[in-house]
């Protein structure tokens, strides 16, 4: 049955099974590559998207239990097309990536952590960020970027004061 989803601010209808995970909708029928899979079991944050920003494990997540709610991926994170995210910019700043695979749900997990908290504490980050495992063990690098983004959207929100 054909479904309507609004992903990146864009409508897409999609037309699959009810039990679909919601990872396979954005890869496979939407072309939008940048969600991983990881394990397919939601224990690594690979697939971690936002749900009405909120961050979700797309890859145990039906197609069916989403309704209405804003979906939104690694693709749709910036605010424009030439404009990074503040943390965006603090993973290149902090050399976060190495191998890259893990980056877009650790990126989606942290927007979804500064967007519920703007002024984390490291244990604010480190609860937030749990789930996202990185192989290449750049924990303290990620921990560094989230604090810089913070701090520049701290900043950038002063002076549009």
């Amino acid at each position: 049955m054909p479904k309507t989803l609004a992903v990146n601010g864009e409508e897409h209808v999609v037309d699959v099974a009810p039990d679909t995970p919601l990872l396979w909708v954005i890869r496979e029928q939407l072309a939008l590559t940048g969600t991983k899979f990881g394990c397919g079991i939601a224990q690594c944050g690979a697939c971690t998207i936002w749900l009405d920003k909120q961050a979700i494990r797309s890859c145990v997540t039906p197609i069916a239990a989403v309704g209405t709610e804003a979906i939104t991926t690694i693709e749709g994170l910036a605010p424009g097309r030439d404009v990074l995210h503040p943390l965006q910019q603090a993973w290149i700043d902090h050399q976060v990536p190495q191998c890259g695979y893990c980056q877009s749900g650790q990126l989606m997990s942290a927007a979804a952590l500064l967007a519920a908290n703007p002024t984390p504490s490291d244990e604010d980050i480190d609860q937030a960020m749990q789930g996202n495992i990185c192989r290449c063990g750049m924990y303290q690098r990620i921990r560094a970027a989230i604090r810089t983004a913070a701090d520049r959207i701290a900043e950038a929100s002063d002076t549009s004061e």
